[in-house]
């Protein structure tokens, strides 16, 4: 029986998907630093994995994608995009799709061909619309993940572009007593408003695809189908999309 393992080294989680006999089985998502010192240990030539305490068999192939992919020896590092257009084929069956993937501290338009990256384009320079402004904004206005991704209708209007500067006036309205609720729908609307520039360069094709932990926003779905005119698809899990990938592209190298 054929094993692999894939591990997706984000900038904020980590995520493992194990392969066997064409099924996947998830561990995580992990906080990046608690992972960081739980599960490495020093190694010659990197951090070694600790297998055995999260119950990987000690021979199983590994690969490694993310952020922090150059860190773990003995894993085969493969870049993010090509790992994302692999888990994505491999979790919906679709060959060609334009996919929309917003991690941690970026965000990126692939276009899919054939269930392999043709194109691509990211904005990593800018953390107004990843997830970790998501993370943060949510905090700020003392919600949880899960409630900030309901809220969608009636939004005050935010006019910063930056993370940054964008807290700094959330926090203000919050004093002059804008109801939390129309700032929730506001923060999400401006993550849409922010996204939608990276998809007008491959506005061809009818299917779009979500990932990443931000997937689970129901407020971004909508507000990304009512702004496209199509529902996106959302691989399940949406967040293991990479590690996922991982498992295939070694699965196609032997």
């Amino acid at each position: 029986m054929i094993r692999r393992c894939g591990v997706d080294l984000g900038s904020s989680f980590v995520k493992i998907a194990q392969e066997e006999s064409d099924s996947f089985h998830f561990l995580g998502p992990f906080v990046t630093a608690d992972f960081y010192r739980t599960y490495l240990q020093p190694g010659r030539g990197g951090a070694v994995l600790k297998r055995r305490e999260l119950g990987l068999d000690e021979d199983m192939p590994l690969a490694a994608t993310g952020y922090g992919r150059s860190r773990l020896e003995g894993a085969l590092m493969l870049p993010e995009l090509e790992a994302i257009a692999a888990g994505v084929s491999a979790l919906t069956g679709l060959r060609d799709a334009v996919i929309l993937d917003v991690g941690g501290q970026d965000s990126k338009a692939l276009l899919m061909r054939g269930g392999k990256l043709a194109d691509f384009e990211a904005n990593d320079r800018c953390a107004a619309s990843s997830g970790k402004f998501l993370e943060n904004m949510s905090r700020v206005l003392g919600l949880s993940w899960e409630e900030l991704g309901e809220y969608w209708e009636d939004p005050v209007e935010l006019s910063s572009t930056c993370a940054v500067f964008g807290e700094t006036e959330v926090v203000g309205l919050l004093g002059e007593g804008v109801p939390v609720e129309r700032l929730a729908s506001g923060v999400n609307q401006a993550v849409v408003r922010r996204l939608l520039p990276l998809l007008a360069r491959f506005d061809g094709l009818d299917v779009l695809v979500l990932t990443g932990g931000v997937a689970r926003s129901r407020a971004l779905r909508r507000l990304l189908a009512e702004r496209l005119g199509r529902e996106p698809v959302v691989p399940d899990p949406p967040d293991f999309v990479a590690a996922v990938g991982c498992c295939r592209i070694l699965a196609e190298e032997g």
